[in-house]
């Protein structure tokens, strides 16, 4: 398999058009993106930059303060929704698409359907999250297919762990929302439940929280799900018999999975016990081989269990790779260091999936992150070429959206909101009103944009970026370049060796010389069919790829004893194939 690039697209979000919206505006104020949205414009413009999957996130009904009661639905408490439009992950119902998102309510299922028609016709795969640690506090299972218990529905709530039930219960104990939880100017709209939500015994909170006043700061509005793990006496595995929310969960993977989706971004899967996974997996992919599962898991500890265990395809690289990246940007972390994330995987590199935003993570323009979109160019390459796993970009990473001010619940973070109806601005540029073809976008944004596709297709065309051998050079050149944003590294095959250097400083690199070691050729050539022998005397000439520019060409002994010479640009990255 070459490498997989995954855009993660927030579909409320990524097709409203709406120039408008107000703070804690309704879905009638401030619009709403639709399936019907990413079309084939759409489609194939992503594909054009060299996308491989998409993953559409929000599309599993969630809780929301909007009123769908006229469509048979349940309504939700606004004291235990966030924001307006909720988050995509307090799930009401996993049998069913999120209302928001259908330009007929009661065709929603159709209409989702359509797009992943679409997205198949152009040559795209289908990725959705699946929340299998927390559900919302108002879960109703309603579109519950028959023969399906609804989560809950046979749960002795007396008992505060017992392995069958789907939840954790704090016997005789009423939950209380905690005081702060809706914002103080956020105030009631016509049709919205303000008062009255009772939950008693109430249930334990999706983080692991076992009291019936959790704060704000917990997910106040999600519950726990129960896998068989007695958390309230030291940690009683109870496996056997397969507690019944494992079943649970098997029956909505293979629901989504008949319908075509073609993998899943598991949610929190780090905090469901990694026994539960390497059950799941094996079994779902007995039907479907070719599914995709990727574990969002922040414990390194616990990657190789989750890998050899779980049975997972890909997991997060967060704390290694990405929080690195973010340092380094931010100057607070020498370029050096970015060794040590990939050393400290231990082998593990190419289960793991990569990025510098997604919905969780600040934006790269904003004020809290690097302030400067262009910042990303050295980082981006990294994450997609150390590596032959997965990379992701995020809806309006590539037209450098920088979140700027609040849109809701989440405040002015430099995130986009997840929680409210809002509009992504320099998005809705490349978005043009529907045409997406970037006709509203600034030159300077072209440039960008131009970038990332230039990167995808040469991780697409480059043997070495999807199934190639690491070499890194800074150990050589510890004297010799400034370790603090500079950064190179070999990657190669039998058939092509590549040179990238990395400049993550805001000042021009010029004249600078980047060693090969003897020990690197030695090894390239040991790697190579070739009947060719790499000697002190063998000539090479190397293109520059990512820009174009002029080639260089150099002897093995040059690049031994005096190095490559090479200027950089800030901010900015070099890739010579030789």
């Amino acid at each position: 398999m070459k490498k997989i690039i995954l855009y993660q697209l927030l579909v409320r979000l990524f097709g409203n058009k709406n120039k408008n919206t107000k703070l804690f505006g309704s879905i009638h104020e401030n619009g709403c993106g639709k399936f019907n949205d990413i079309n084939v414009n759409a489609l194939n413009s992503l594909k054009h930059l060299g996308i491989t999957h998409l993953w559409f996130t929000g599309i599993i009904a969630h809780a929301k303060t909007t009123d769908y009661r006229v469509c048979g639905l349940p309504q939700s408490h606004a004291e235990i929704v966030k924001g307006r439009a909720g988050s995509p992950y307090a799930i009401t119902d996993y049998f069913d698409v999120d209302p928001d998102l259908a330009e007929e309510i009661n065709m929603r299922m159709d209409e989702f359907a359509h797009l992943i028609e679409r997205t198949h016709h152009a040559g795209l795969k289908v990725v959705i999250d699946f929340v299998p640690n927390h559900v919302a506090r108002e879960y109703h299972g309603k579109c519950s297919p028959p023969g399906i218990n609804i989560l809950g529905k046979d749960d002795i709530t007396s008992q505060g762990f017992c392995p069958q039930n789907n939840f954790f219960y704090l016997c005789d104990r009423q939950f209380v929302v905690p005081e702060d939880a809706i914002p103080a100017d956020m105030k009631p709209l016509p049709g919205e439940l303000w008062e009255g939500y009772t939950e008693f015994p109430a249930k334990a909170t999706g983080n692991d929280c076992f009291v019936a006043n959790p704060a704000k700061e917990d997910w106040y509005d999600t519950i726990k799900l129960n896998y068989g793990i007695d958390y309230l006496a030291d940690h009683k595995y109870c496996f056997d018999p397969v507690p019944s929310t494992w079943d649970r969960m098997r029956e909505i993977i293979l629901f989504w999975a008949e319908k075509g989706v073609d993998g899943f971004r598991c949610d929190m899967a780090g905090m469901v016990p990694p026994e539960f996974w390497g059950w799941l997996i094996p079994v779902v992919k007995r039907s479907y081989p070719s599914l995709l599962f990727i574990a969002e898991i922040y414990e390194p500890q616990h990657y190789r269990r989750y890998i050899a265990q779980g049975q997972f395809d890909y997991l997060y690289d967060k704390v290694g790779l990405y929080e690195t990246l973010r340092e380094v940007i931010q100057s607070t972390r020498p370029a050096a260091d970015i060794s040590l994330s990939w050393q400290n995987l231990d082998g593990l590199d190419d289960h793991m999936l990569r990025f510098l935003e997604n919905h969780d993570e600040q934006r790269i323009a904003s004020k809290h992150f690097g302030g400067n979109p262009l910042k990303a160019v050295p980082a981006m390459v990294a994450a997609a070429t150390l590596n032959n796993g997965p990379l992701m970009i995020y809806f309006g990473q590539e037209v450098g959206e920088p979140a700027l001010g609040r849109s809701g619940y989440s405040g002015d973070d430099g995130r986009t909101t997840l929680f409210d109806y809002y509009h992504v601005p320099e998005h809705q540029k490349w978005m043009n009103e529907g045409s997406f073809d970037g006709g509203l976008l600034e030159p300077w944004q072209h440039k960008l944009r131009q970038f990332y596709r230039k990167l995808f297709e040469l991780c697409h065309e480059h043997e070495p970026f999807y199934q190639g051998e690491l070499y890194d050079l800074m150990w050589v050149n510890q004297e010799l370049i400034d370790q603090k944003c500079l950064y190179a590294y070999l990657r190669f095959t039998a058939d092509e060796c590549l040179l990238i250097v990395l400049n993550f400083s805001n000042k021009d690199q010029n004249d600078i010389r980047v060693h090969i070691p003897q020990h690197a050729f030695d090894i390239i050539q040991k790697s190579s069919e070739s009947i060719l022998e790499i000697n002190r005397k063998s000539r090479f000439t190397a293109h520059e790829l990512l820009w174009g520019y002029d080639q260089v060409v150099f002897t093995v002994a040059q690049a031994i004893d005096d190095g490559i010479p090479l200027s950089l640009n800030p901010h900015s990255a070099l890739i010579y194939s030789f």
